[in-house]
C-alpha cells in the first residue's frame, strides 16, 4: 500500500487561513507531549513558556520590542513572497541596516541636533536595501539563484559585523569586549511608555504596517507584484516588467529589514553589539508564512514568534530548559503550518501498485 496525493478540486478558503490556528494547536500539543517525555509538567512548563512573561506591563512591553523587528522584517518579506522571489536574507539585511546605522551614529556621537537621528535611521535603511540590491542586480543581470545569494550575503554580513565591533568600531575604553561606543541621545530613539523599553520604532512599525497594506491590496504596483508571482509569462506579456519588479520588491523588503536593524541599535540597545539579532530575520520567513502574507495576519503571528522568544528566555530560568527551546517551538510551528498547507492543496489516497518485471510471471499449462 503506497501513500498518494491526488490534488484537491477545490481548495478551502476558511481552512486557508484556520491552518495557522490548527498549525499553533498541534505545537502546543506536541511541547506538550516533549516536556512530560523530559519530566516537566506539561501545563505548568506551558504556563512558564507562554503566559508568565506578559502578566504584567512590563511584559507586554518587552513583548513589543521583540516583535518589532520581526514585524518589519516580516512585511517586508510579504512583499518579495507574493512576487514568488525566495528572499531568505532579511537576517543579513537587518545586521547590515544595524552595522551601517551604527558605523554612521558613532561620528555623530557629540551632535545635539535630532537630525543626527534622521541620517542615522536613513544610513541604517539603505545599507539594508543596498544590501538586498545585490541580491536583485545577481538575480536580473546573471540569474542567480535568489535563494542561495541571499543566505550566502546573510553570512558575509554577520562577518562584516562581527569584524566592525573587533576592529574599527571597537570601543577603545570598551574594557576589550567587542562592542562600539555607547551612541549619543541624539542618536537614540526615544522611549514611549515612561520607564518601559518601548521605543519609538514602533511608529515605524505602524507605517510600514499601513504602507505594505496599501500596497498590497490598493496600489498598482501590488496588482503587478501579485500577478509576477502567479504567473511571470503572463506579467511580461501585458507589458509588467520582470526585472523592474524584481528590484522594486527586494530594495522594499531589504529597506525594512535594515531599519529593523538600525532601530534595535538606536533603541533598546544603544551601540552595536554581536547579539544584535537573535535570528529576527530568519523568524520572520515563519512569521510571513504564518500570516498568509497579509499584513494583518503577520501582526499576529509577530506577536506569537515574540512571545515564543521570550518565553523561551523565561523557561530557561524557571524551568531549567535550553536555549535552543524557542528554535524548537519555532520549528514545530512551521513544520505543522506546512503539514496543513500540504492537507488543504492535497488529499491523502491509499493506493495498490504492483509493478510487475517483464519475465517475472510464466504462463501454468495444465495437461
Amino acid at each position: 500500500m503506497l501513500l498518494s496525493l491526488e490534488p484537491r478540486g477545490q481548495e478551502s478558503r476558511a481552512m486557508l487561513w484556520l491552518s495557522p490556528l490548527l498549525a499553533a494547536l498541534l505545537t502546543l500539543a506536541s511541547g506538550a507531549l516533549l516536556f512530560a517525555l523530559l519530566g516537566h509538567p506539561p501545563l505548568e512548563t506551558l504556563r512558564v513558556l507562554l503566559i508568565d512573561p506578559v502578566r504584567d506591563l512590563y511584559g507586554v512591553s518587552e513583548l513589543l520590542v521583540k516583535a518589532l523587528p520581526i514585524l518589519l522584517c516580516a512585511l517586508g518579506l510579504a512583499v518579495v513572497y507574493n512576487a514568488r522571489i525566495w528572499n531568505i536574507g532579511a537576517e543579513g539585511q537587518l545586521l547590515m541596516g544595524a552595522l551601517v546605522g551604527s558605523a554612521l551614529a558613532i561620528n555623530l556621537i557629540d551632535w545635539e541636533s535630532r537630525w543626527a537621528l534622521v541620517l542615522t535611521l536613513m544610513a541604517g535603511t539603505l545599507g539594508g536595501a543596498a544590501w538586498a540590491g545585490l541580491c536583485a542586480w545577481l538575480r536580473t543581470q546573471f540569474n542567480a539563484n535568489v535563494i542561495l545569494t541571499s543566505i550566502m550575503l546573510n553570512y558575509i554580513a554577520l562577518n562584516l559585523l562581527l569584524y566592525a565591533v573587533h576592529g574599527p568600531l571597537k570601543d577603545p575604553m570598551g574594557f576589550n569586549f567587542p562592542q562600539s561606543a555607547m551612541f549619543g541621545d541624539a542618536t537614540r530613539l526615544p522611549e514611549i511608555l515612561g520607564e518601559l523599553r518601548v521605543h519609538a520604532g514602533f511608529y515605524f512599525a505602524l507605517f510600514a504596517l499601513v504602507a505594505v497594506w496599501v500596497i498590497l491590496q490598493r496600489s498598482f504596483l501590488g496588482f503587478q507584484v501579485k500577478v509576477l508571482g502567479l504567473d511571470k509569462k503572463a506579467a511580461g506579456f501585458v507589458g509588467f516588467r520582470e526585472k523592474r519588479l524584481t528590484w522594486i520588491a527586494l530594495l522594499i523588503s531589504g529597506a525594512l529589514a535594515g531599519l529593523a536593524g538600525v532601530a534595535e541599535v538606536t533603541g533598546p540597545i544603544g551601540q552595536l553589539v554581536p547579539q544584535v539579532s537573535p535570528g529576527y530575520g530568519y523568524a520572520a520567513i515563519t512569521v510571513a508564512f504564518l500570516g498568509r502574507l497579509n499584513p494583518i495576519g503577520i501582526v499576529f503571528a509577530s506577536l506569537l514568534m515574540a512571545l515564543l522568544y521570550l518565553g523561551g528566555e523565561n523557561a530557561q530560568m524557571a524551568a531549567n530548559l535550553p536555549q535552543s527551546i524557542t528554535q524548537l517551538f519555532q520549528g514545530m510551528v512551521l513544520f505543522f503550518l506546512l503539514a496543513c498547507d500540504v492537507l488543504i492543496h492535497y488529499r491523502p489516497r491509499l493506493a495498490r501498485s504492483l509493478k510487475l518485471k517483464a519475465g517475472s510471471l510464466k504462463p501454468v499449462v495444465q495437461p
